[in-house]
């Protein structure tokens, strides 16, 4: 058997409070940087890294706009997210050479929505092989590298 597992980013989701208000309007006001995980912003919508990632890299793209249905997006808004999706997955290809992604938007709680009241897309880089024993038999996702780190690689991407 080997060594433990050391993810200590999912100790502060499990026992840490959680916000009052939007986890994403509340970062509308903060700076962009590796402390907030704020990749990019391009009014109307912005990129972040999920502090609680699926597997490496994982991101979101949201409008900046409190909305939850989206239906309720403004063309602009629509033409932004998608317009940093693809910003975001070329960036992911060049720094982390995944080969593939999921990509989607869970709607509600019953499909998933950890944050029913804000839309965001998740891009979650996939690997020939990422589910492997841990994730079928132990119920555990190992993450290799720090979401921080990923965020430098990612965020120099973005600026080129």
């Amino acid at each position: 058997m080997s060594g433990p597992i050391w993810a200590p980013w999912r100790i502060e989701y499990i026992l840490g409070d959680k916000p009052d208000g939007c986890i994403f309007c509340d970062k509308l006001p903060l700076e962009d940087g590796p402390e907030n995980l704020i990749l990019l912003r391009s009014d109307p919508c912005m990129a972040v890294m999920n502090r609680y990632p699926y597997n490496n890299g994982h991101l979101m793209v949201m409008p900046m706009r409190h909305v939850a249905d989206p239906r309720k997006l403004t063309a602009a808004e629509w033409a932004s997210m998608d317009d940093l999706t693809c910003r975001c997955l070329d960036a992911l290809d060049a720094t982390m050479h995944p080969d593939g992604f999921n990509i989607g938007t869970n709607l509600g709680k019953v499909a998933g929505a950890g944050v029913e009241e804000h839309l965001h897309r998740h891009i979650v880089p996939r690997w020939n092989g990422d589910t492997n024993f841990m994730p079928v038999l132990a119920d555990m996702k190992v993450i290799p590298e720090h979401f921080v780190e990923t965020y430098r690689k990612v965020r120099e991407a973005l600026e080129r």
